[in-house]
């Protein structure tokens, strides 16, 4: 988020709450992330397609999808670790012909997703989190049994029969209670054929891994990583587990069953390559976490050198920065987003407020102030059952926005909120030179290391979070001794 220029206007409070953010992308993506859905394209069934349409499909999107995530991640290390399980596995596919072109994204994320024709993305963010070649080979053999199953082609085919049904539904049915039914058991019946793709494309890929010669147990070790990482990054620990029937990918406990299964068909653990030590050397200084185009997030702090700016969330917060926004939310139900917007045309920062961007605004409640030296202003509004807080500071033609969500406020959410806004700065040319991007940095566990007395040495990081994030990055337990010798990674700056 705020890469250097800042982006204008981007968003209102109603279509932030609403959330209904759906784009191109998500028409041709066939996303393998741990959370969210992704449908695919296409428009006719195998066996009808034209010459190399999945192909065009590819070509067309593939630039979309790399500046959605950031560009493309170059570093030769990181390269080779990918490309050296590519042959193996393409071999030994259910269809050695297909060609592949395979993608690393300058993207913190952990995702990988695959488009018609064979184009394949893996994010560093997921190569960060991988432990050895054969989880890095599971994640690229689920993609590749995606391309070879057709599954974008189909998804589309379904979505487009969806979309149709749904319009004759609403058109022409009369009875809006039974049209509703008829709706929902059409989201339930497509969901589920994607998840029905999802399981099929996972017991493809440990087949494929282990013909590979990989560890087949590996898919269900990364998936269980990526289930850990998910919840390390979530702010409310207590969240339900059960699966979303209307996600399009399967709940992970369903996914791993499915995943151990495979594995124990082909034998029992301990067999195929994993790799650990040559993958994690290829790795070793890879860009971690977040460009430093877009800023920084430092444990509480959110820090971007080249705009000069800074500021912290309350205990009990956790940020995230997105391309569209910096977000943060608690376990309580309070949510915040920062962005950056264009207020040059504006006399006034109360005028900017009041100028309809913000749906539900209490005129009385805007008042001028000034943070930190800085003019602001901010405000209050109320829509579609959420209380909003909302605070601008200008510095020069751009005005940065705070907006504090929360379905149940009371005074501890405007403590939080005025606490936030009181921290924004602007960084000192001391402060702006010592912030570095994180790097992976691997070592060797020496006599008496443990989990706890590495995690000291991680930065990025609250001191409180970084036993349990070093155990996460690294998949070892946080009570149990490092035997020696073991490669493991810690994060730097």
């Amino acid at each position: 988020m705020l890469r250097t220029r800042v982006r204008k206007n981007l968003g209102t409070v109603r279509s932030w709450a609403r959330a209904g953010l759906v784009g191109a992308l998500s028409l041709v993506v066939a996303s393998c992330q741990l959370l969210g859905n992704g449908a695919s394209v296409g428009t006719v069934s195998p066996g009808t397609l034209r010459p190399n349409l999945a192909g065009d499909i590819g070509a067309r999107e593939h630039p979309r999808v790399v500046a959605t995530y950031g560009g493309v991640y170059k570093d030769p290390g990181a390269e080779r670790a990918v490309a050296s399980v590519v042959g193996r596995l393409v071999a030994a596919s259910d269809d050695p012909s297909q060609s592949y072109k395979i993608t690393i994204l300058n993207s913190p994320a952990i995702n990988a997703f695959a488009l018609p024709g064979g184009y394949l993305y893996v994010t560093r963010g997921l190569l960060a989190l991988a432990n050895d070649t054969s989880e890095v080979a599971a994640v690229l053999a689920h993609e590749m049994a995606h391309v070879t199953a057709s599954h974008a082609i189909k998804r589309a085919q379904r979505a487009e029969a969806k979309q149709l049904a749904n319009r004759i539904l609403t058109d022409v049915v009369q009875d809006s209670e039974e049209a509703r039914k008829a709706l929902v058991s059409s989201q339930l019946s497509f969901a589920r054929f994607s998840q029905v793709q999802e399981l099929e494309a996972d017991a493809i890929g440990v087949r494929t891994l282990a013909k590979a010669g990989y560890d087949p147990y590996a898919a269900a070790r990364f998936l269980r990583s990526m289930a850990a990482f998910a919840q390390y990054q979530s702010a409310d620990k207590a969240a339900s587990a059960a699966p979303d029937f209307l996600s399009s990918h399967p709940s992970t406990p369903e996914r791993l069953q499915i995943a151990v299964r495979s594995a124990r068909q082909i034998g029992a653990p301990g067999i195929g390559e994993r790799d650990r030590d040559r993958y994690l050397g290829q790795i070793n200084g890879m860009l971690f976490g977040d460009d430093p185009l877009e800023g920084f997030v430092r444990g509480r702090s959110f820090l971007h050198k080249a705009l000069g700016i800074g500021f912290s969330v309350p205990k009990g917060y956790i940020l995230e920065n997105t391309p569209e926004a910096v977000l943060a939310s608690n376990g309580s139900g309070t949510a915040i987003r920062f962005d950056g917007a264009d207020v040059s045309r504006y006399s006034s920062l109360v005028d900017y407020m009041k100028s309809g961007w913000i749906n539900g605004l209490l005129p009385e409640s805007v008042r001028e102030t000034t943070i930190n030296g800085l003019p602001g202003v901010t405000g209050a509004a109320i829509t579609q059952g959420w209380s909003f807080r909302i605070a601008v500071v200008r510095i020069g033609k751009t005005g940065y926005r705070f907006i504090f969500a929360s379905r149940s406020p009371n005074d501890t959410f405007d403590k939080d909120f005025r606490q936030t806004i009181d921290s924004f700065k602007q960084l000192t040319p001391t402060e702006r030179a010592r912030l570095r991007s994180l790097r992976i940095k691997v070592v060797k566990a020496k006599p008496g290391d443990t989990p706890r007395k590495l995690a000291v040495g991680m930065s990025g990081v609250e001191p409180s979070r970084r036993l349990e994030f070093f155990s996460i990055l690294n998949d070892l337990s946080p009570n149990k001794p490092i035997p020696v010798g073991t490669a493991v990674k810690l994060v730097v700056d």
